[in-house]
């Protein structure tokens, strides 16, 4: 019988709910923080046969611990293949990633991503706050067969338009994704930290598909600026397991993706860190 827990962090829910996206056999290429935790989490539970590649170029890593980055050594532990970042970016053009996990500034409502510049009263070539740019995302975007978006919900983020498309959704909606030569994939869900969207197959607009526990979709309402639909009623968001959570925090005991992040971890409980991780080697 499943045992759910309403003993769990935000960042841990992320996780989870990050996890039941990935079905076994998929193919997922996953981002160092919460989106490879949720990768390794659905290969510990319902997705044995989920293969996870990170940016490196490792291929099948089944690390028992955390990676904190794509040169950290858990990212190779136990991996199936360690090659290259462009090898992995050519796989994936060639359609051989089911799915890919972004974040960004901002999303609209056809799921594009914005990391390249905020606008506010100016423009690309004068913007209120220039962002990191799109990195691999674009990529990712535009080649995995979905695409899984992860972000707050905050109505800066979730606008009608993003400023500049940095990472391509669904374009304008309906087929201009595929009308701008991209013919496959695009975004199946936003993740956040008060609900979960997907998409209309026809539309291709993000709609409300549920609410985590405590939260109402007036909430959710007040923090987007399009005219959101949703069902009636709104379904809640499955609550984490006891079982999830407890594998959350024995692959991230120090909580770095899960509580307070870096800026607490010390050497001491690094090594600690690492000698939890010994004692759970098969």
């Amino acid at each position: 019988m499943t045992k759910y827990t309403h003993e769990y962090s935000m960042p841990e829910f992320l996780v989870v709910s990050s996890a039941r996206e990935i079905k076994d056999d998929d193919r997922v290429f996953a981002g160092v923080g919460i989106p490879v935790l949720g990768a390794l989490l659905a290969k510990m539970t319902h997705a044995p046969h989920a293969v996870i590649a990170t940016e490196s170029g490792s291929i099948g890593p089944a690390p028992r611990r955390i990676i904190l980055g794509i040169g950290d050594n858990a990212g190779v532990e136990n991996a199936l293949s360690n090659t290259s970042l462009w090898r992995l970016f050519s796989d994936q053009q060639r359609g051989f990633f089911d799915i890919g996990m972004l974040g960004g500034a901002q999303v609209d409502k056809y799921g594009n991503l914005n990391s390249t510049a905020i606008f506010g009263e100016g423009d690309y070539t004068h913007p209120a706050s220039r962002l990191p740019g799109s990195g691999g995302a674009n990529d990712i975007a535009s080649s995995a067969l979905r695409t899984i978006i992860m972000l707050p919900l905050q109505k800066r983020r979730f606008l009608e338009r993003v400023d500049y498309i940095s990472s391509a959704g669904y374009l304008e909606g309906g087929d201009s994704r595929a009308g701008a030569g991209l013919k496959r994939g695009g975004p199946s869900a936003i993740i956040t930290d008060k609900c979960i969207f997907r998409f209309d197959e026809e539309t291709k607009e993000a709609y409300l598909a549920s609410v985590h526990p405590g939260v109402t979709v007036e909430d959710v309402r007040a923090e987007v600026s399009w005219d959101l639909k949703a069902p009636a009623p709104v379904p809640e968001t499955e609550l984490p397991t006891e079982e999830q959570i407890s594998i959350i925090r024995g692959l991230d005991p120090e909580g770095i993706y899960i509580g307070s992040g870096l800026k607490d971890l010390t050497f001491e409980s690094y090594i600690r860190m690492l000698e939890a991780s010994l004692e759970r080697a098969p």
